[in-house]
Formats: structure tokens, sequence, C-alpha cells
């Protein structure tokens, strides 16, 4: 059997807590090695531009409809076509942020699109759990919600 291409910096369960510390938020997100790109629940999207530069204004919640609304503004890193698992394609802005998962802290992107009809406000892909092995039998290695 070859040898990993690389040392895993954690393992993750297939959901963790995470925190995303630029944005002062702390949600559940589903582990999806399945998604290419990960998706964070987004409504009122609405891009502008701002002396030049692409911007996005947006609201999140980190728990369903129930939860507070939390406003942003950020930079727009990309705007992709991103191909849902129901088969669906839609462009999306994508934004550049940090993520604290335990003792690590590295930079990701996350799409933004409505996910109120999915039971976590996150979906980490792989290019966010680039040196992270993966326990789908485990759950909040990383602390509990």
């Amino acid at each position: 059997m070859q040898g990993l291409p690389h040392r895993a910096k954690a393992i993750v369960g297939r959901r963790e807590m995470i925190v995303l510390p630029d944005m002062h938020m702390h949600l559940c997100a589903k582990i999806d090695t399945g998604a290419r790109t990960s998706a964070m629940h987004a409504e009122d999207i609405e891009a502008f531009e701002e002396e030049e530069v692409l911007w996005v204004s947006f609201v999140t919640r980190t728990g369903g409809n129930h939860t507070p609304a939390h406003s942003f503004r950020m930079h727009v890193h990309d705007r992709r076509r991103v191909t849902s698992s129901n088969g669906q394609s839609e462009w999306r802005y994508i934004i550049r942020t940090r993520m604290q998962l335990g003792e690590l802290v590295y930079p990701i992107e996350l799409s933004l699109t409505n996910r109120s009809n999915m039971r976590h406000p996150l979906l980490l892909g792989r290019r966010a759990l680039r040196h992270l092995l993966v326990a789908p039998g485990e759950t909040f290695l990383h602390g509990e919600p």
C-alpha cells in the first residue's frame, strides 16, 4: 500500500463544530468528501462594486430560521458555477475566510447559497478538507455542539 501524499493534520468526523474567527461565528458543519467546494448558508445575497472592488453582502444564520441573523459585507474572492448534489447548477459567489477546527486555523473558500432546507448551515468540501482524514463513523471529535 502506498503511503499518504501528506501527513494528516487532524481526523474529523462526519459532523464537526467549527469556528469562523473572522466572522465571529461558531457553527455545526457537515463533512462532505463528495463535494469539491464548501458551502455556507446565505440569504439576501447582493453583489456590489465599491472603488472597483467586488463585494457581496449577505445574511446568515448559525442554526436554522429560529436563530438570529448575522449580516456581513465581504470581498468576493471568485464567482463559480457549482453543481449541487441534486444536479442543479448555479453561479455562486465565493468568499475566503479563516476556519478554526480544534487547534488548527487555516483559510478556506466558501460558496454562498441558500441552505435553509438543509440540516447544517455549513458544508465542508474536499478543498477545505485537503489535509484532514475523515472518520465517517464519528462525530464532533473536536468539541460537542
